[in-house]
């Protein structure tokens, strides 16, 4: 480590766990901690964090980064903060205090509510580049104000603070108290206007939060505010999504690529050549904008991947680490095994169903229902990618991380159906990567790892369980 050379410092809040690692400029890790978090399911559709213990988490893993550099402290130049998009938290503007939980971007509690609206899909998706789904903040910033009382009286006596996650935390870690919302969260609201780079009066009013006070919408690089940690003062000048700041991981992405990030989600981003793509089974989404740049992607969502094996190994009394240790070995048994239709946590791209009916078709042993599980991850993924190439068809190959990434036999039949090469990175932490990197100003210097490549092969029996697979699930979504 260079003792004079600037370090960043990149905090990452996500469904499992908050981290925070510090970067130097060509991309090396000098320092990182990290601090699991707590995920409730009080009833069936809902998802939640406790939010003060949440800040908790991302607090104590920034003390413990900056404990590891003692000194070195000092040479921390800013700070950038990425979080999962599309959950929500109403919060005291005075007090600060949290006054509903976050609502985390799986929970679909307010669908039958939003199915009730019976918006035009047309102009929700010009607008946002959304589709009208639960899973997006509107509804759940909805719920809040019609079920909590807390929420209510804030509301009433003007001191009511409420947003994506990401505003929150700019909120409650800033010397400032920042009320800002950066665009990759904001435009996971259904509330924000992909045109205008502003929240839209008009879509407020449809939800029936035209009253509410939402944060000043500002750019990914911006002076949000000051952090002050153990007497040093570091500004806090990106905050972003979390899948937003993946394929920024590497370096500057190319259209010829698309990203897939598997984690609790799996979420796949193709960079827009000529600002937003079209397709109206997949999202138009903004990863970054700056005084000087702006990318839109083309993005698919699977929502159940890391989800869906945890909840899946918990019904079929597995405990989730042995998965891990023989899910290779599962994949490559040639069995007959079951095909997995898999819809946890809302079935997204590109079938949009919130309340999606998960089942088996065919029986087997425990190991084959696991086995088939996974490869129901990989089978929406390849849908997905499909999706994404009938619109831009000049893709060269796939990078992937997060997770699941580490499972071979998963990267590999990725690439035996898609036909596409598969690179997968060593490093695992593309979020808290991609965060560094733009934190650093997008330096040429930037390192890119090494990679494992994956090329297609011919796998027969793989390809007719996908299709078998396919022909299930366009039977049960139409």
């Amino acid at each position: 480590m260079n003792n004079s050379s600037p370090l960043y410092l990149c905090i990452d809040q996500g469904g499992h766990a908050s981290r925070a690692l510090v970067f130097e400029e060509n991309g090396q890790v000098v320092a990182s901690a990290e601090a699991p978090i707590n995920t409730l399911r009080p009833q069936p559709q809902w998802v939640e964090h406790d939010a003060e213990a949440l800040l908790e988490s991302v607090q104590s893993v920034i003390h413990e980064v900056c404990a590891q550099l003692g000194s070195g402290t000092t040479r921390l130049l800013t700070a950038g903060l990425a979080t999962q998009r599309s959950s929500i938290v109403c919060w005291d503007s005075i007090s600060g205090k949290p006054l509903s939980p976050v609502i985390s971007w799986q929970d679909t509690r307010n669908a039958e509510w939003l199915a009730e609206l019976n918006l035009d899909e047309k102009s929700v998706r010009e607008q946002t580049g959304l589709r009208a789904s639960p899973h997006y903040g509107a509804s759940k910033l909805r719920w809040c104000l019609d079920h909590i009382s807390d929420v209510q009286l804030a509301e009433r006596e003007g001191r009511l603070a409420c947003g994506p996650l990401a505003s929150f935390l700019v909120f409650r870690l800033t010397q400032e108290r920042s009320y800002l919302c950066d665009p990759c969260n904001a435009a996971r609201t259904l509330l924000w206007d992909l045109c205008s780079k502003d929240w839209s009066p008009t879509l407020a009013k449809t939800f029936g939060l035209g009253s509410v006070n939402l944060p000043s919408s500002v750019p990914n690089r911006y002076a949000y505010g000051t952090l002050t940690i153990t007497g040093t003062e570091i500004p806090l000048t990106v905050v972003t999504g979390d899948q937003s700041a993946a394929p920024f991981a590497f370096g500057q992405p190319k259209p010829d690529t698309i990203f897939i990030n598997v984690g609790t989600g799996a979420f796949l981003q193709q960079l827009a050549v000529n600002g937003k793509y079209g397709n109206e089974k997949l999202l138009s989404s903004i990863a970054w904008w700056d005084q000087s740049d702006i990318y839109f992607t083309q993005e698919g969502t699977v929502n159940g991947a890391g989800a869906a094996i945890s909840r899946m190994a918990q019904a079929l009394n597995f405990e989730e680490e042995t998965i891990f240790e023989h899910i290779e070995q599962w994949l490559g048994m040639n069995d007959t095994r079951p095909l997995f239709l898999n819809g946890i946590a809302g079935l997204g791209s590109p079938y949009w169903i919130s309340d999606f009916n998960n089942r088996f078709v065919g029986t087997g042993r425990s190991e084959e229902k696991m086995a088939a599980v996974v490869e129901s991850v990989i089978f929406l993924i390849v849908r997905n990618l499909v999706e994404m190439q009938s619109y831009q068809n000049s893709v060269r190959q796939v990078v992937i991380s997060g997770g699941l990434a580490a499972i071979d036999g998963l990267c590999q039949s990725i690439a035996d159906l898609s036909g596409l090469r598969v690179a997968r990175s060593q490093i695992q932490e593309a979020t808290a990567r991609g965060l560094a990197f733009l934190l650093a100003g997008k330096p040429s210097s930037w390192g890119k790892g090494e990679f494992e490549f994956f090329y297609p092969r011919v796998n027969a029996q793989l390809h007719d369980r996908y299709e078998s697979w396919l022909g299930y699930m366009e039977s049960n979504v139409t």
